[in-house]
Formats: structure tokens, C-alpha cells, sequence
């Protein structure tokens, strides 16, 4: 989505940047997520297939022109600042968090997913700030008012995760071995988002950073 290109999201934890081609690292970011893509164990948690490198970048142009695709790369905040060099603040790249806008008729529904493929970098909040950091972004800038999430049936953590976050399960889908849970984000819900992502701050993005 080229509405984010230039926005990073700067949390305690996490830092989201955007995914665009033009910017310096991405070569990296590309690299990494080929690399990420070799597990079977990601691979069947995101319902994803494993791409070549080429296709990674192909994918990457096709999200960034797409206005209905948001996705911020995910950096390990302690990672970021703890690191002086170039290529080691490309390290603390960690996962990605995804919005995907599928009504046309109804653009404040967004699908919302959130990876962690680093496992050093898991149970530290890293995911829970992340995507709570993007729903405000969702709202704020998308007016983006009701979020879904789709886990696998047998995906009892990713189902746990979610819940925490205050999404309810709405249905479960047989066909797909899908659960889907919801989130409105309005009146009293609205602020008790703000209150919690208070401490984020919506930055621009420089990508010689």
C-alpha cells in the first residue's frame, strides 16, 4: 500500500516500517522472508507456499501497489537500538504484521494477521504491540472499525493470542479449518485502543535510516 511508505510506527518493543521496494533494505527483507519461508512449521501457521526469491520480490511490488494490502515489516525494538551497524539493524528484523481491506463494499473491515519468525524474539510483547500498534494505524489512517482474524482450527496459541487481545471468536469455518475472531473498534473499545497504544508513535520514514 503506498499510503504507508514513508510511516514507521515506533513502539517500546516494536518498531513497524513499511515494505516498499525503493527502500534501502529491502533486498534484505525480501532475503529474509525466502529464508523464513523454507520452515513447514511457518509455512503451515501462515497458510502460505513457499516462494523463490524472485517471486518474494514479484510479491513485494504487487503489495506495494496494492490499496488494499498494508503490511509494515516487524523489527525487534532491543535488537534496533542495541545495534550500531547497518547490516545489524537489518538483523532485528523479526516478522511482519498484515492488513487486508477484502470488501470493496465495506472498507471497515480489514483481515488482520501478525507473523513472528524469529524465535528469539518471541514471548518478549514483540507481537502483541505490533498488532495492536497496526490496528490503531488501521483505524486512525484507514478508518478501519471491525478487525478478523483467521487461525488454523488446530492453532490453539495463535487462537490464545488473539483473545488476549480482546477478539472474540465468531464461527468456525469447517471447510477451511479456520477460526475467525473479531474485534469492533468503536466508542469505549476506540479509547481503550488509544489508552493502550498511547506510547506509539506514528513517524515519518526515512529510508536512509
Amino acid at each position: 500500500m503506498r499510503l504507508n511508505q514513508h510511516t514507521k510506527l515506533v513502539g517500546h518493543r516494536a518498531v513497524l516500517v513499511p515494505y516498499c521496494i525503493h527502500h534501502v533494505p529491502n533486498a534484505h527483507f525480501a532475503y529474509r522472508y525466502h529464508e523464513w519461508m523454507k520452515s513447514p512449521e511457518l509455512l503451515e501457521l501462515t497458510a502460505s507456499e513457499q516462494l523463490s526469491l524472485e517471486e518474494e520480490y514479484q510479491m513485494q511490488q504487487t503489495w506495494l501497489k496494492d490499496d488494499n494490502k498494508c503490511t509494515f515489516i516487524v523489527l525487534d525494538a532491543e535488537k534496533l537500538n542495541t545495534s550500531t551497524e547497518t547490516g545489524n539493524r537489518k538483523n532485528a528484523m523479526v516478522g511482519d504484521v498484515n492488513l487486508f481491506l477484502n470488501d470493496p463494499d465495506d472498507v471497515s473491515v480489514g483481515e488482520i494477521e501478525i507473523m513472528t519468525a524469529e524465535s528469539s524474539s518471541r514471548r518478549k510483547g514483540i507481537a502483541s504491540e505490533a498488532l495492536t500498534a497496526m490496528m490503531r494505524y488501521a483505524n486512525e489512517k484507514l478508518a478501519v472499525t471491525k478487525f478478523v482474524a483467521k487461525v488454523g482450527q488446530n492453532n490453539a496459541a495463535s487462537r490464545s493470542f488473539f483473545q488476549k487481545l480482546e477478539f472474540k471468536q465468531v464461527s468456525l469455518n469447517a471447510v477451511f479449518h479456520e477460526v475467525v475472531l473479531e474485534r469492533l473498534i468503536t466508542g469505549e473499545e476506540r479509547q481503550k485502543l488509544l489508552d493502550s497504544t498511547s506510547h506509539v508513535v506514528i513517524d515519518h520514514y526515512d529510508r536512509s535510516s
